[in-house]
């Protein structure tokens, strides 16, 4: 089994922790729980690109290894990094779980280093008829985002942390 994570935050007070994990060719499994944004539906998309040095702007396009159009998890003719829509509630809130086929965390087309991105606005699934439907799903504004990472090297880096703090307890 692989699993990685992504943690998401943003200047907007939006924050989040997003679960990865596949078996084998199976499908992978997205689980996560996002806060600080507005109730209703909100674009959630793995973008190409890991790159956060000018926030979520710099996260690229749709992951979109097989150069299809904008579309919905269902859909077969979509980027493999369309999502679809994370829903919130009414207290900021979303948890969601979701299972696809078409992302993976493994081979040459992986999720790994890639940013996940949560959009201001509902996705419309390439449906909308908007121009930008078929190549964003007019989702909006890039509200948080963050890289995954390989899950163990996440505790890698938590057991680096705490052994220095250990070290110097006067560094706290």
């Amino acid at each position: 089994m692989v699993k990685a994570v992504a943690v998401l935050g943003s200047s907007e007070g939006v924050s989040g922790t997003i679960f990865f994990t596949q078996e084998g060719d199976g499908p992978t499994t997205v689980t996560g729980n996002v806060s600080g944004l507005k109730p209703g539906p909100h674009g959630f998309h793995v973008h190409a690109l890991g790159d956060t040095t000018n926030g979520c702007m710099s996260t690229g396009p749709h992951f979109n290894p097989a150069g299809k159009q904008h579309g919905a998890p269902e859909d077969e003719n979509r980027h493999a990094g369309d999502l679809g829509n994370i829903i919130v509630g009414e207290d900021g809130t979303a948890n969601f779980t979701i299972t696809d086929n078409q992302i993976s965390l493994c081979g040459k087309d992986s999720i790994i280093g890639r940013a996940v991105v949560v959009h201001g606005d509902p996705d419309d699934l390439g449906k909308g008829g908007h121009e930008l439907s078929l190549s964003t799903g007019n989702a909006g504004a890039r509200v948080a985002c963050g890289m995954h990472y390989w899950s163990a090297r996440l505790r890698f880096v938590a057991f680096v942390a705490v052994s220095i703090e250990a070290l110097n307890p006067n560094a706290i």
